[in-house]
């Protein structure tokens, strides 16, 4: 099986060059702050008590994949806040949410198969449709002798009970949107416990949002030193490098990523933006492909910039021809359609 995150850049438009990549990467700044989670929509300030986790639920395989699976709500720290059983191609929607820290879990047969974890912070900018979490499952028949299995979850850490009651009155800090009061706490669990990787994680994105980038980099860092295939903290740190322009250093943790199974489209998607902003064309167009092989329609619309500033308007049609049949209610339909009957090849 296979999770995907989604991540949207930028609207892309053919004909443009430089404006693509620095709308890309404005996007890749703000999706910093959302840790696995995806800009869905148009931004705006959220208010607390107004918020909402949503997506979609897939799940392909032979016929002894499950129709759908039940789709679970936890506030960090292990209360329930919702469930909902839905059907594969189905949505699920959690709303009326305050800021704070989630773990999304997708159950079949009353077995976790996968979780992932959604920050929302109350400072940082909210999208107007939520933020949005998808889920993408390639069943292994049981006949085959495979199992289900969690592929892509976030590590489990047992604390003692004593850092638990501060971890919790950390998330409330940040839920009321006292960051200071936060960090204080977070460090004080770390004084007990430098191998809490979480909490390093989490601290390391309260700095972001303090727009301390040095001190997230460092707590980022200290997460990795404990558990060097934390995968929220890696694409957290790589995405921070992104912001920084640093993309040489974003390579190292996104590789880290992309290395590790199931394999990652996200890391693959921002892998290809690396090398783009690097002028490594050719790099990236590997990544940009196996993003799209996983689930990323967006790596379509890098590639058809990259094919068009090389003067291959023909291949630029194809990418946008496969990207309208992944997204056809992309807003700027109109536009690409107009650029495919003007390039593709008879």
């Amino acid at each position: 099986m296979k999770v995907g995150a989604l991540i949207r850049f930028a609207p892309e438009h053919p004909g443009s060059s430089g404006s693509q990549s620095k709308r890309a990467l404005f996007l890749v700044c703000l999706a910093i702050l959302y840790g696995l989670w995806a800009i869905a929509g148009a931004a705006g300030v959220g208010a607390q008590n107004n918020y909402a986790i949503w997506g979609e639920l897939r799940i392909r395989g032979g016929a002894d994949a499950p129709s759908g699976a039940t789709i679970i709500l936890y506030k960090s720290g292990g209360s329930e806040v919702g469930r909902q059983s839905i059907s594969s191609g189905g949505r699920y929607r959690f709303t009326n949410l305050s800021a704070g820290e989630y773990d999304v879990t997708a159950e079949v047969e009353e077995k976790e198969i996968a979780r992932m974890r959604v920050p929302i912070l109350e400072r940082s900018l909210s999208p107007f449709y939520g933020f949005r979490q998808d889920f993408d499952f390639e069943w292994k028949s049981k006949s085959a002798g495979a199992n289900p299995k969690v592929i892509s979850a976030n590590d489990s850490y047992t604390r003692s009970a004593a850092n638990q009651s501060l971890f919790n009155k950390a998330e409330h800090a940040v839920s009321n949107k006292k960051y200071d009061e936060a960090i204080g706490l977070l460090q004080l669990i770390l004084d007990n416990d430098k191998a809490d990787f979480q909490v390093w994680s989490l601290l390391g994105t309260v700095y972001l949002v303090e727009e301390k980038f040095d001190d997230a980099e460092k707590a980022y860092t200290s997460a990795l030193a404990v558990r060097p295939s934390y995968t929220l903290a890696l694409l957290n740190l790589a995405k921070l490098r992104l912001s920084k322009k640093k993309f040489e250093e974003a390579i190292e943790p996104l590789t880290r990523v992309a290395e590790q199974e199931p394999p990652s489209g996200e890391a693959n998607l921002l892998l290809g933006e690396c090398y783009l902003q690097l002028k490594k064309g050719s790099k990236a167009v590997v990544y940009l492909n196996e993003a799209a092989r996983l689930g990323k329609p967006e790596a379509h619309l890098r590639l058809a910039w990259l094919y068009d500033a090389a003067g291959m308007k023909d291949k630029a049609a194809v990418e946008y021809q496969e990207f309208l049949k992944k997204k056809p209610d992309y807003p700027d339909r109109k536009r690409l359609e107009q650029y495919i009957n003007a390039n593709r090849k008879v």
